[in-house]
């Protein structure tokens, strides 16, 4: 913070607990969708630096899906960060001397802690007895539903999965554990859980929809990726007509398959680029270059933005593995070049990419490697070049992702959104 003044300081916090992880007091875990506090869902990816076994109580009793910071000794404004749990995190969510859940960071207490309400929707089960959750979970402070409509991904081992990714062990592991995680989600099971929310929601919290999963190289359900996701979408738009925004989270794909996204409804496409670098694309996502290639990726991200215009193109990168071993930066400084060199090159363009800050998951490659991550000198320059390069071109915060600025930033996997001016 002394360093980075003109950082706001909810960002420098939040992006030390995204990268590190934190702990919490077994008194400070939830009573799953039996309590008052909304449980982790396990929406995609673990975002956890243990595996369930590993977790002791907190794989019983699972942690909130995000927690809010506020005050402390920081004064911090309302801060929403995603909960990743690390055992041995300097960083301890558990109750402080009146009582009050703060976090603790060494054994100093640096904020107070507010936890998600269950939302009414979560309370209600389908027909067939799944959990809401468990079939359309929300976060980001429930502005949005995230339907991971495929739970695994066809980029499958050593040779062809993303070495930062844990989809497909995530899967393994809750399915190992014996939890409800569904593979492929039905169409029908889709619509009844958003009818559930869009009942219980009044205040009409949730905004936006995510359609994502896995990649598909091959076909689902007999359907190439546009259309296996795509249903999705169709059957969304039909049933509840301008609801939320339908964003997608899928590979780069030709122009005509990109077309047939927007024909189904979805309004923000995410072909998600995940490292700028050549070297480290290569290496660190191998599918992805076996399949489709780095350049053709870049170009027909360029060119979905004829379809859906510049600004409602959004591909995530997954910042940190820049730095990872054995193949990335060994300076904070060559990271930031080049990351921002990729940032240059698609906001020339009127394409605002965002990121995720990596999460290194123990059972990837690049976990098992660099299980402390990326240093967080490396993430607060980012947010220093990432709104840096967006301002020069004349670009502001992306659609779908609620309002920036620190205090009102609700996007809780990075603090890009905190990071940037209020509106």
């Amino acid at each position: 913070m002394g360093r980075f003044p003109h950082v706001p300081r909810e960002a420098v916090i939040k992006e030390d607990l995204l990268r590190g992880g934190l702990a919490f007091d077994d008194s400070a875990l939830t009573d799953n969708e039996n309590g008052d506090v909304k449980p982790k869902s396990y929406f995609i990816f673990s975002f956890d630096h243990r595996t369930l076994p590993e977790l002791g109580e907190a794989a019983l009793r699972r942690p909130p899906e995000e927690i809010v910071l506020t005050g402390g000794p920081y004064d911090l404004r309302r801060t929403v960060v995603s909960v990743r749990i690390n055992p041995t995190s300097p960083y301890r969510v558990k109750p402080g001397d009146d009582g009050q859940l703060k976090l603790f960071l060494d054994g100093r207490e640096i904020a107070e802690v507010g936890l998600p309400p269950m939302p009414d929707y979560y309370r209600h089960t389908l027909a067939n007895g799944k959990q809401v959750m468990e079939v359309a979970p929300t976060i980001q402070w429930g502005y949005l539903v995230y339907l991971t409509v495929f739970r695994v991904c066809q980029y499958f081992g050593a040779k062809e999965e993303c070495q930062y990714c844990d989809i497909n062990h995530n899967w393994r592991q809750h399915k190992a554990a014996g939890r409800p995680y569904t593979g492929v989600k039905p169409v029908d099971e889709v619509l009844e859980a958003l009818a559930i929310i869009d009942k219980y929601d009044t205040a009409k919290t949730s905004h936006a929809y995510t359609l994502t999963g896995g990649s598909v190289t091959s076909k689902v359900d007999g359907l190439a990726e546009a259309d296996f996701y795509g249903r999705y979408a169709q059957a969304i738009e039909e049933r509840f007509p301008g609801r939320w925004i339908g964003k997608v989270v899928a590979q780069a794909l030709p122009k005509e398959d990109v077309q047939r996204f927007y024909d189904y409804g979805i309004r923000i496409y995410h072909p998600n680029y995940e490292v700028w670098d050549k070297y480290l694309f290569e290496r660190y996502c191998p599918g992805k270059e076996r399949y489709v290639g780095r350049e053709e990726w870049h170009r027909r991200i360029l060119t979905s933005a004829e379809v859906f215009g510049p600004r409602n193109v959004i591909p995530n990168f997954v910042a940190g593995i820049e730095m990872a071993a054995p193949f990335g930066f060994t300076t904070v400084d060559e990271a930031i070049k080049s990351t921002t060199e990729g940032l240059q090159y698609f906001m020339s363009r009127g394409i605002t990419p965002r990121f995720t800050t990596w999460c290194p998951e123990p059972t990837t490659p690049l976990g098992k490697m660099n299980p402390e991550g990326a240093p967080l000198e490396y993430h607060i320059r980012l947010l220093e070049a990432y709104r840096a390069t967006m301002e020069a071109n004349g670009l502001s915060s992306p659609p779908g992702y609620g309002p920036p600025g620190a205090g009102n930033a609700v996007f809780s996997v990075s603090s890009f959104m905190d990071s940037l001016p209020a509106e």
